[in-house]
């Protein structure tokens, strides 16, 4: 009897898109058995490809604008405008991580200012409620920048214009927002998450995520102090304390700004998708699932897409396998949270642009390893 498949993979960030990721597994899984059934679904956890997710779930349409990228230069920006009047906007398409070239000077000078022109645009576009994903971002400001967009005005203990960027945080005394556009108060506002991270401390935006940005490892301590000066700033100024709430610390802090300047909500990006796309629906009757992203580590099982995937699975007795494109060693919290096993795509060594530009061939046989395994124990029991 053929297998039937479900395939509800994220995107391998930087290389493939989520759907052609899809494409690929059932390549592989085709390799083992022909006339296998399988169901795709393109998802994502609030980083790059929630868009493309939300509307091929739901009616709407997408709207392009040119706006500023994290280092100034301009980009042209997509976000979604669904047939119920909601808008979905994603971080990584105004101030993705692709758009920096992740030295320690652009990690200091990325700004989320298009994000603010993205909604901007929204806004103005009559959106009732907005859903902003905050996955994959290149900036470390605790969103000043998009704070500037909206209206606000930060200023240094003269009274002064400070510049964007993380750089520019350690001279802001003063948060002047008499000038913010008042609809963004009056917007229903969520905040689709992939980590639950908090602003500052050990776990916070810029000891965890400022590395991978550029910032200079041994730089940290310094530029976590600027952003527990941002946040108390916040605190003082909107009324909110959001320091320590899961969630603050996502996309370089912007996660804590909006809370405090739009009372947006925290939410799970990928259990949103996850509830459009009919999940629940899809796995019934499915003999294996298969989820995957580009990297698998401790990181994973805070909000990332195939541990959400995971979850929903054992709810309904699905086994797991996620195929990635590499993977740590700190799995322990996938595997405990519903991943049976993991199937990295590199098995020798490369780099990085290569194993990347790699996908076509090493996706497919990770998948073929994937099934051959499930029916090795199958077959075992």
């Amino acid at each position: 009897m053929s297998l039937s498949v479900l395939v509800a993979s994220d995107s391998f960030k930087g290389s493939a898109s989520s759907r052609t990721i899809a494409e690929l597994v059932e390549r592989g899984v085709r390799r083992v058995d022909p006339d296998a059934r399988v169901f795709c679904l393109p998802i994502a956890d609030g980083g790059e490809g929630t868009i493309d997710a939300l509307l091929a779930a739901r009616s709407g349409r997408l709207r392009h604008l040119e706006v500023r990228g994290p280092l100034g230069v301009p980009v042209d920006a997509r976000y979604a405008l669904l047939d119920d009047g909601c808008a979905v906007l994603e971080a990584a398409e105004a101030i993705g991580i692709g758009l920096s070239d992740r030295s320690p000077a652009s990690a200091l000078a990325a700004s989320s200012f298009g994000l603010g022109q993205l909604l901007l645009d929204a806004l103005d576009q009559d959106a009732r409620r907005v859903l902003v994903g905050l996955g994959g971002s290149a900036t470390s400001d605790g969103g000043a920048g998009f704070a500037k967009a909206l209206g606000a005005r930060l200023l240094d203990r003269y009274g002064m214009p400070v510049e964007e960027g993380l750089a520019g945080l350690v001279r802001v005394e003063s948060l002047d927002v008499s000038g913010l556009d008042p609809r963004l108060g009056e917007v229903d506002m969520e905040l689709l998450l992939d980590v639950t991270n908090p602003l500052v401390g050990s776990a916070g935006a810029v000891r965890v995520f400022g590395p991978q940005k550029g910032l200079d490892p041994r730089e940290l301590d310094r530029y976590d102090g600027w952003m527990s000066g941002w946040g108390e700033l916040l605190h003082r100024v909107c009324g909110r304390d959001v320091a320590a709430v899961e969630g603050a610390g996502a996309a370089g802090g912007l996660g804590a700004c909006l809370m405090a300047l739009a009372d947006a909500r925290p939410g799970r990006g990928i259990e949103l998708v996850l509830d459009a796309v009919g999940i629940d629906q899809a796995l019934a009757g499915v003999d294996l699932v298969i989820t995957g992203e580009g990297r698998m580590d401790a990181q994973s099982a805070c909000g990332k897409a195939p541990v959400g995937v995971a979850r929903r699975a054992k709810a309904q007795g699905k086994p797991v396998v996620a195929v990635v494109g590499s993977c740590s060693d700190e799995l322990e919290a996938a595997y405990a949270q519903g991943v049976d096993l993991v199937v990295p795509c590199v098995h020798e060594p490369c780099s990085l642009e290569d194993c990347m530009r790699g996908v076509e061939r090493s996706v497919p046989f990770a998948a073929e390893s994937a099934v051959r395994a499930f029916l090795l124990g199958r077959s075992a029991v």
